[in-house]
């Protein structure tokens, strides 16, 4: 599928919802355990990760491209700054938050009415190089599958053993 911005509107609405129904009434086992490697985040980590992109990376990075102006590069995003800002919150806070700035980054793409020129202006990402405004918010679409399939798998394997014989069908323990 060709990227297209009201298919990407439909996924970025619907990530808040479905984390929101899926944690929200969780025990904090489900929810802030991290399992197996040190590197592995806990769905309540992900929350965090996923606020601190709405307040840091997409919209700010679109604006950026967007603008035009003499400096294209992005601010660097910090892929672990939810560690310490999520700090003394419950998971119902995060998804509160995290649904309450969805839904204004959602109010703000909508606004630009975004053109097919517009979607191929560029910015510049500091590891990356140049990128358009198109594959920034395809990555964004792909970001919050990723981390819905990173929060599904970790719940997952808090079974892995649990299941029995039955791990031969179930790819996602695999």
């Amino acid at each position: 599928m060709d990227f297209d911005i009201d298919r990407s509107i439909e996924v970025l609405s619907a990530t808040p919802c479905a984390l929101f129904s899926m944690l929200e009434h969780l025990s904090g086992d489900w929810v802030c355990n991290p399992i197996g490697e040190q590197e592995t985040w806990s769905p309540f980590d992900v929350i965090g990760h996923l606020i601190h992109g709405e307040q840091t990376d997409w919209i700010p990075r679109a604006r950026l491209i967007l603008a035009q102006g003499d400096d294209l590069t992005f601010t660097p995003f910090d892929r672990f700054a939810q560690f310490e800002n999520s700090k003394g919150k419950s998971i119902s806070d995060l998804l509160d938050e995290f649904t309450k700035l969805r839904a204004q980054s959602l109010d703000t793409l909508r606004s630009w009415n975004l053109t097919e020129d517009k979607l191929d202006l560029e910015g510049i990402h500091p590891e990356l190089g140049r990128v358009t405004l198109r594959q920034l918010l395809a990555t964004w679409v792909v970001h919050d599958l990723t981390h819905i399939r990173q929060i599904v798998t970790v719940m997952a394997k808090r079974y892995d053993g649990g299941v029995g014989p039955w791990k031969e069908y179930l790819s996602i323990l695999k």
